[in-house]
């Protein structure tokens, strides 16, 4: 798996681990997020992704090993002032505090240059700027959550971490998040996690799976999701005609997960690469006139993160 030393990280952990008595929450993990990537922090409950992250955030002290962000030591708070922003998973907005009271206090303690005017720019980002006078307490979930997202970009800060930016919210709300964060791409570093996988899987170019503390595996989206031997076809409602794939040329399983209504047809490579098998399962599939309302090759982010 690469390592993504071809682009600089904006985060780096070395062999880091942390101890709450006897219990080991994180346990030497090793891991670059490349500069100007939206990258996914992923695993279970009591995987050790909420310690990572506070890690990150400076938040915590490891036990052992080093974490850094851009290049200095995570916790350095003058160095890295006006260059991170954080939403924690339950920040709390002082309820008497009025929205754009609260933010400019927070743009002023940052040094920042017209404080006013960049706190509009970043309600306005987060479809927020009608919210100015509205005292916090007054904020469905939805609209604080955005609102924790506007003080996270405040200055524009080089790297961000949200922290399951979207727990807890409503499918529309949650869709509306995602694009926001999606129009961050490319202006900063991203660091996101999130126990929904489909929606890292939209949303993120690299990811980080952890597991009982432990680094399981880390790369781009394309290299955990691809698999050069596994093309997937999602089926509409009708018949669905195994044994006409599996009697396709290089074919070498086919099963279908009902749930899904997703056919998974993995193939030796020496007798085709993916196209040329998409190319040959589909014209099969349309012969026997099954209907089909997908294809990609690989996996997906969930099947991955199962193994």
């Amino acid at each position: 798996m690469s390592n993504g030393n071809a682009t600089p990280a904006a985060i780096e952990l070395r062999q880091v681990s942390k101890q709450f008595g006897d219990k080991r929450a994180v346990d030497g993990v090793s891991l670059r997020i490349p500069a100007g990537s939206v990258s996914g922090l992923i695993g279970p409950n009591g995987a050790g992704k909420t310690t990572t992250f506070s890690m990150m955030a400076g938040y915590l002290e490891p036990t052992h090993g080093e974490v850094f962000v851009l290049d200095h030591r995570a916790g350095a708070t003058e160095a890295l002032k006006g260059k991170l922003g954080v939403l924690p998973q339950d920040a709390l907005l002082p309820p008497t505090e009025k929205v754009g009271d609260f933010l400019v206090y927070l743009a002023r303690l940052q040094g920042l240059d017209q404080a006013e005017k960049a706190v509009r720019e970043v309600l306005a980002e987060v479809e927020g700027s009608d919210w100015w006078s509205t005292p916090c307490r007054a904020l469905s979930h939805g609209m604080a959550k955005r609102v924790g997202i506007a003080q996270a970009f405040l200055g524009s800060p080089p790297v961000v971490l949200l922290d399951e930016p979207t727990a807890g919210l409503d499918p529309k709300v949650a869709h509306q998040i995602r694009q926001i964060i999606k129009a961050r791409r490319g202006r900063c570093t991203l660091v996101v996690s999130s126990h929904n996988l489909h929606e890292l899987e939209e949303i993120c170019d690299h990811a980080s799976i952890l597991d009982r503390g432990q680094l399981v595996v880390s790369g781009t989206m394309a290299e955990l999701t691809a698999s050069a031997e596994e093309v997937r076809v999602t089926l509409a409602r009708g018949p669905v005609p195994e044994d006409a794939v599996r009697a396709i040329a290089g074919v070498t399983t086919v099963a279908f997960e009902p749930g899904r209504r997703e056919l998974v047809v993995t193939f030796d490579r020496a007798a085709a690469d993916a196209e040329e098998m998409i190319a040959r399962v589909l014209t099969v599939l349309l012969a026997q006139q099954a209907r089909i309302s997908g294809v990609s090759k690989g996996r997906g982010l969930e099947q991955r993160v199962m193994e």
